[in-house]
């Protein structure tokens, strides 16, 4: 994994992508030092979609196998050795992301849904020293539709930004999530991904979709990620959805993952710690950020500021470079975008 990681800041200049015959000159971010934590050896663990930072370790989840051992929460230590796991008291979907609440709750999001058929997603709510984690049912409220990234607001709610190419939605529960019922979900605001030079197993399709969330320790920050970036919010009362929908996000690329789903801040609540889903010989490795502010005073040598893009200007939205090549280049980024989804079941 030696290509992942930069000594010092790496500069990359401005990066061309060609789209519909239009060649477009985007401005890669400065590319922050990164550093290998550790090795996921575990057979068990070869699509890792979710991880939360724990006391002692790590909390992991494996997308949707066909494999019932998989069928697991699985906790690691700090060299990342599964230590123990949790059955789900029925088999789930496709399980996407991972959050934890401030008393140590955790909430696993099993949202995904490649072909967009599910009535409903679930949430799984596993209580700190439960043995068993419960299930609650949601529905959308426009149909189907496919989601990796679970974040929580400052009252514990849970919001699910979906994988909508472009344009990511934001729903929460209309009510409260009970067991044995199923929950209307609401729109509550969008984010506008930005568009992005940042090198992805996926070129420009990688930029168009996010893949996985997570909040900061302290709730004052939070972060969205494609397969390329992180996209650092700063949280004002709680208010998750208000940070997304209306800030300006701090930019980390995450150059050379092979398949990055998963984010989580590391327990000095500044750190970005990601794990690809696919992995070189089938072990995953987690991987350690500096956080926004950090990534940017190393890189631009100046003292923290407001909430800015990573390179020192804010980001350019997707819907942006789609208005310049028209409508047909946002119906190619969706088709690609499809392909992306039914490549990764196809494995």
């Amino acid at each position: 994994m030696s290509h992942l990681v930069c000594g010092t800041s790496c500069e990359t200049g401005p990066v061309w992508l060609t789209w519909l015959g239009v060649a477009l000159a985007v401005p890669a971010a400065p590319v922050a030092p990164a550093a290998t934590v550790c090795v996921v050896t575990d057979p068990r663990l070869t699509e890792i979609s979710g991880m939360v930072r724990t006391a002692d370790g790590y909390a992991v989840v494996d997308d949707g196998s066909d494999l019932s051992s998989h069928w697991r929460i699985f906790f690691l230590d700090n060299r990342c050795a599964v230590t123990r796991t949790v059955r789900y008291p029925s088999t789930p979907r496709d399980t996407e992301d991972m959050a934890q609440a401030r008393d140590g709750t955790l909430w696993i999001a099993d949202i995904g849904d490649n072909n967009r058929s599910r009535p409903t997603v679930a949430l799984w709510r596993l209580a700190k020293g439960d043995r068993s984690p419960v299930l609650y049912r949601l529905s959308y409220p426009d149909g189907a539709h496919d989601a990796e990234a679970l974040l929580l607001s400052g009252d514990g709610t849970p919001v699910i930004v979906t994988k909508d190419p472009g344009r990511a939605l934001l729903y929460q529960p209309a009510g409260a999530p009970r067991a044995g019922g199923t929950v209307p979900l609401r729109e509550v605001g969008a984010f506008d991904l930005p568009a992005s030079g940042t090198s992805n197993p996926y070129s420009f399709a990688g930029h168009l979709v996010v893949t996985g969330g997570a909040n900061a320790p302290d709730g004052t920050r939070v972060v969205l990620r494609t397969y390329a970036d992180a996209y650092e919010f700063p949280v004002a009362g709680g208010d998750v959805v208000r940070a997304i929908a209306t800030g300006t996000p701090r930019v980390v690329p995450l150059p050379g993952e092979p398949q990055g789903e998963s984010i989580t801040y590391d327990r000095d609540g500044v750190s970005l710690l990601t794990v690809s889903e696919q992995a070189t010989a089938a072990q995953p490795v987690v991987i350690r950020y500096p956080g926004p502010a950090i990534a940017a005073r190393r890189s631009t040598g100046t003292p923290r500021g407001p909430a800015s893009a990573a390179a020192g200007a804010a980001p350019v939205p997707v819907s942006t470079v789609v208005g310049a090549v028209g409508l047909a280049g946002l119906g190619l980024a969706a088709l690609i975008a499809v392909a992306v989804r039914r490549g990764r079941r196809r494995r």
